[in-house]
């Protein structure tokens, strides 16, 4: 690991949390009969299919919610009345007692739905959190006791009948596990849960634990309040979150190297804060590989706007402004681990956009990296100024073949598509088909979003080269700005405005930091293999 600068102390009024917040630790070999020491045991019952039914598998995560029942009435034998297996829906069951332990076992039924995707997801993150929401005198543990459990099918048919099936499932377990949180209390007790899985889907399964598991470290990287978090923090502390991946290299530079460097947009945006800017790059060069992909995620460790300040209403949410570049650290550490035979770099420029005498004003013109100069016209629009100077020094240092940004770039974007869908723009269709595709098979959402010509002029200036916001449709004026800096390289932009933050948990997807995008990243660089 290289170091180009100084530490990341947290002054001492705000909290930092102990991070990676701890997941469920998934047990796949051996029966769940094998798991004596067990507290509680979930069933997943799904809904008995009509006859005359369209079922589909679709993992496409703008599918309606399940929420019709079944043929007749319904009932499931055992199930409270009225209870049905919709996707995620639980019920809890009065407690029996095993006639091969005297210990008596807290149960649940879960459903799944017609068996989607993401009904697996999501029968998966209710059964862990009905567990791990359960009171300690509920399951027979101590407060501070390892909770385990076991999860099986209610019926032979109830089993998933693929692969992907049996991911989506677990994949729903480790995430419906994750609880960000920065409180005194001690640590939330271990969770374990043991799912028989047939051998030929444990290496899908694991995978699936892996991308989960990058999902939640966004989650805890952008999720982590901006007082303790400053760009030094976040720089330090990926660093330590990517540890365990061998391979994987990291190096951090501070403010005098962006100095050096001609990084005008990282300089300008954090020249208001007193905490300076920084800028982390990771490197995953495996033995043999020759495509070479660039991903790029913005990251504002909090985002006052500036001198065009905000609105107080909202802008505590501003500290998941950086779940860009989160998703960019826990992707190259996934690839790592995953030893996907792809060289990938990643950059993230670190920043924060704050008021003071010294930030950046409207009116200011801003030299990039590489030289083309910028005419600020809001200071608020500060994601592409760090963007453009990261996609300039790829070009410049990198030799990609591809770039592929990532940010919770614009307002307009969570306008147009709300909160569970991102939007991609990319220089040709293919590329923007890859990257919808790498979210389908993770469940994803992308819609793509055109590049529009007639528009393209509008981010000229009279003054300067460019102008940082033009006008018009705010995420298409974005995404031509950022295009300016692209040589003509193949190049996607991904806006996760909406999806990136949560107000309204469902499925596997908790309040707060979302951690969108993770997954796609790493199965859009793993496609390229």
């Amino acid at each position: 690991m290289g170091r180009d600068g100084a530490g990341s102390a947290v002054d001492p009024q705000y909290a930092a949390p102990a991070l990676p917040t701890p997941l469920a630790v998934l047990t796949v070999d051996g029966s769940p009969d094998d798991a004596p020491d067990a507290a509680a045991t979930v069933r997943w019952r799904r809904r008995d299919e009509r006859p005359d039914a369209d079922r589909t598998d679709s993992a496409d995560a703008t599918d309606p919610p399940d929420t019709t029942d079944d043929a007749g009435d319904g009932a499931v034998e055992g199930a409270p009345p009225g209870w049905r297996p919709s996707a995620g829906s639980v019920a809890a069951l009065p407690i029996t007692t095993p006639t091969t332990t005297p210990t008596d076992l807290a149960s649940w039924l879960v459903g799944v739905g017609e068996g989607r995707t993401r009904d697996w997801r999501a029968a998966g993150a209710a059964a862990v959190r009905a567990v791990r929401d359960a009171a300690a005198s509920a399951l027979g543990v101590a407060a501070a006791d390892e909770r385990v459990a076991v999860l099986r099918p209610d019926r032979p048919e109830d089993a998933p009948r693929s692969a992907d099936e049996w991911a989506a499932l677990a994949l729903g377990v480790v995430l419906g596990s994750h609880r960000f949180t920065v409180r005194s209390e001690r640590t939330p007790p271990r969770l374990r849960v043991h799912l028989e899985v047939p051998a030929e889907h444990r290496a899908d399964v694991d995978r699936a634990v892996e991308l989960a598991t990058a999902t939640a470290r966004t989650r805890d990287l952008a999720d982590t309040p901006s007082g303790a978090k400053s760009p030094a923090w976040f720089a330090d502390t990926a660093s330590a979150l990517v540890a365990d991946a061998d391979g994987l290299e990291v190096t951090v530079r501070d403010e005098h190297w962006l100095t050096a460097q001609g990084f005008g947009g990282v300089l300008a945006v954090g020249g208001g804060s007193s905490r300076p800017p920084r800028f982390l790059e990771l490197r995953w060069a495996p033995e043999g590989a020759s495509d070479h992909v660039v991903l790029v995620g913005k990251g504002i460790t909090f985002d006052t706007g500036g001198i065009s300040i905000k609105p107080n209403a909202g802008m505590a949410d501003m500290r998941t402004d950086c779940a860009g570049g989160a998703a960019v650290v826990a992707a190259l550490r996934s690839l790592a681990r995953l030893r996907v035979p792809v060289r990938v770099t990643g950059l993230v420029p670190l920043a924060e956009n704050h008021v003071s005498g010294s930030a950046y004003r409207p009116g200011d013109v801003v030299r990039h990296r590489g030289g083309t100069t910028t005419e600020v016209t809001n200071t608020d629009a500060e994601g592409r100024m760090v963007l453009a100077d990261a996609i300039a020094y790829a070009l410049e240092e990198l030799a990609p073949d591809v770039v592929v940004d990532v940010a919770t770039l614009t307002g307009a974007m969570k306008v147009a598509l709300g909160v569970r869908t991102g939007g991609v723009f990319a220089s040709d269709p293919g590329l923007r088909a890859a990257i919808v595709a790498a979210g389908e098979g993770t469940g994803e959402a992308w819609w793509p979003m055109p590049l529009t010509a007639d528009l393209d002029p509008d981010v000229d200036s009279a003054i300067a080269d460019v102008r940082q916001a033009p006008g018009g449709p705010g995420a298409i004026a974005a995404a031509l700005f950022l295009r300016r800096f692209t040589g003509g390289r193949p190049w996607a932009h991904l806006d996760i405005a909406g999806p990136a933050r949560c107000d309204s948990p469902h499925e596997e997807v908790a309040k707060g930091a979302t951690g969108f995008a993770a997954r796609t990243l790493v199965e859009f660089c793993a496609s390229r293999a």
